[in-house]
């Protein structure tokens, strides 16, 4: 995988994940080419489209457009199989995920991206496996956040 893009109808980036070091102006152009592209394509064409020398796999869900690049050798299925699943991991998390999820929550969103990927590859197949990370770094976070309140009030 080299990218994973979430970008809402209007065309507005909503999260970027790059897996390959690119520089910031050549990132802002393959932005701009993929929204404009997967945005004038009619809503019943094929979700695979190639790109230069990649495989762009893309899945509407709701208001967002999950939009994975890969290898011209990579599975689509596989690919699409991926975006599926990191779906239905916000899904749980939010309770039906929507763009506002997204927005007001970016840093859980990469969290939960990150337990599911590291260096563009699948890190954990079990959506219990991830979920379960996800629940400990919360409590953690709840932990840290009801020692910091203690010491702030009876400091």
């Amino acid at each position: 995988m080299r990218f994973l893009l979430l970008f809402s109808r209007q065309g507005k980036l909503r999260l970027q994940k790059w897996f390959t070091p690119m520089a910031e102006r050549e990132k802002k152009k393959i932005i701009r080419d993929m929204t404009s592209m997967v945005l004038a394509r009619q809503p019943r064409s094929c979700n695979f489209l190639h790109w230069k020398d990649l495989k762009i796999i893309y899945k509407r869900y709701a208001s967002l457009y999950f939009c994975l690049a890969i290898e011209d050798q990579e599975n689509e299925l596989l690919a699409l199989e991926v975006i599926h699943r990191y779906v239905e991991l916000l899904d749980k998390y939010f309770g039906n995920v929507c763009e506002l999820d997204i927005i007001f929550n970016f840093e859980k969103a990469y969290f939960i991206l990150d337990e599911f990927l590291m260096g563009g590859e699948i890190q954990e197949t079990s959506k219990q496996i991830v979920n379960r990370c996800i629940e400990s770094s919360d409590m953690l976070q709840e932990d840290d956040n009801r020692d910091w309140f203690e010491v702030e009030l009876f400091g």
